[in-house]
């Protein structure tokens, strides 16, 4: 029987990418003590009284179909929330509930890109990119970006890449693997380029709550002349500890919403209405649990970097936000397959390649800051072991 030509272009872009990781939970099942540094899940629970919502919504019956765009008390929030972060009035019809990130990013390439359409993103990029690219029928183009500069992308660089097939630019600040936070400056330049080559900008600002130091969050979505061609997907999974709520949106014009609605509605007809009232309330609220959970991963990615000061043949940058450091293992001449591999193998520790993000992660490894400062110490000690152990490329 014959398959249709999206499963030829998803080959390989699935799982495999996570395939230490799988290895890692293959041993911790049978029974091995492993640090797990791979998977960017925060280990801090669900605020209690988000779960509270949860729990009465559904008993008084929120379990039957909503609405397909989103229920009106989660939309009012949106709304709301967005209406403060760019200053200007952001309507209830600029947006769509959607299970989550991933689901909006998908439906953000299916409603711009269509067959041989190119979409640029700074490599490295999040693993799941070139899949919801390839899905819609495009091609992805990396543009590399310098790890001695903070892996930060240049509007020039961006520039340079763009050919006549290019439709969009996929734009990820803060950056997962990275942890790259571009300025307003940066986000304006880059805005510029895409206003000049008619570029949708698709903007995964998941990690927007978490910055570090002085550092501040900017969107395109903040600039009123590039509303029109920015489409902003998030969620409540990292921000809220609420990854398996499956609470995401899209934010963008009303005239992108309403043309992307019919197409959300051949994937699911509206979520779950106890979901929604639970995001309503996560967005409406402030919760000092989520203060805590983010003032806790600056302080272990502040550990790790510290852990690793001076180890031989690695380095670690401080991030400027997200949840993720990335370790530099270039100089021991390893990929960062081939060492992350060997770190599970001879000392326990699980941690994702930097290839699975791209060629632009090659020679290093993403460690999740998603165990506490302890394990994370420990976690050092191990990875400075076996660098130390390895002979030092050329």
């Amino acid at each position: 029987m014959k398959l249709a030509s999206i499963t030829q272009r998803l080959s390989g872009l699935g799982s495999d990418k996570w395939a230490v990781h799988i290895e890692g939970k293959r041993r911790a099942a049978a029974g091995e003590d492993l640090i797990f540094l791979s998977i960017g899940e925060p280990d801090a629970p669900t605020p209690t009284s988000i779960m509270d919502v949860v729990n009465s919504r559904m008993r008084a019956g929120r379990y039957k179909y909503a609405a397909s765009r989103g229920e009106c008390d989660l939309l009012d929030g949106l709304s709301a929330q967005y209406t403060k972060s760019t200053g200007r009035q952001i309507s209830t019809q600029q947006f769509i509930f959607l299970p989550g990130t991933q689901t909006a990013l998908f439906v953000a390439l299916q409603a711009t890109v269509e067959l041989g359409d190119e979409v640029l993103m700074a490599d490295p990029y999040y693993a799941t990119y070139e899949g919801v690219i390839a899905a819609a029928g495009g091609i992805s183009v990396p543009v590399g970006v310098d790890p001695d500069n903070g892996f930060h992308l240049k509007a020039a660089d961006l520039e340079r890449a763009i050919t006549p097939k290019t439709r969009a630019l996929l734009l990820n600040t803060p950056s997962n693997p990275t942890g790259a936070v571009l300025t307003r400056e940066t986000i304006a330049q880059i805005g510029d380029v895409c206003e000049r080559h008619d570029l949708w900008i698709i903007s995964d600002e998941v990690y927007a709550t978490m910055t570090y130091g002085n550092t501040v969050f900017a969107s395109p979505f903040d600039e009123p002349r590039l509303e029109k061609r920015t489409i902003v997907v998030s969620s409540l999974s990292k921000s809220h500890a609420m990854p398996g709520f499956r609470c995401g949106w899209l934010a963008a014009s009303e005239d992108f919403i309403e043309a992307a609605l019919p197409l959300t509605e051949t994937m699911l007809f509206g979520s779950q209405a106890f979901l929604e009232d639970a995001a309503a309330f996560a967005i409406a609220n402030h919760f000092p649990e989520v203060d805590a959970m983010k003032q806790s991963y600056e302080r272990r990615a502040r550990a790790l970097v510290a852990g690793l000061k001076g180890a031989k043949n690695i380095s670690a940058r401080m991030p400027e936000g997200g949840m993720f450091v990335m370790v530099d293992v270039r100089k021991t001449g390893l990929s960062g397959e081939d060492f992350a591999r060997k770190l599970l193998a001879n000392e326990n520790v699980v941690t994702m390649p930097g290839e699975s993000f791209g060629a632009g992660g090659a020679g290093h490894v993403r460690v999740a800051l998603t165990v506490d400062e302890t394990q994370i110490i420990e976690a050092c000690k191990r990875i400075a072991r076996l660098a130390s152990a390895l002979q030092t490329s050329p």
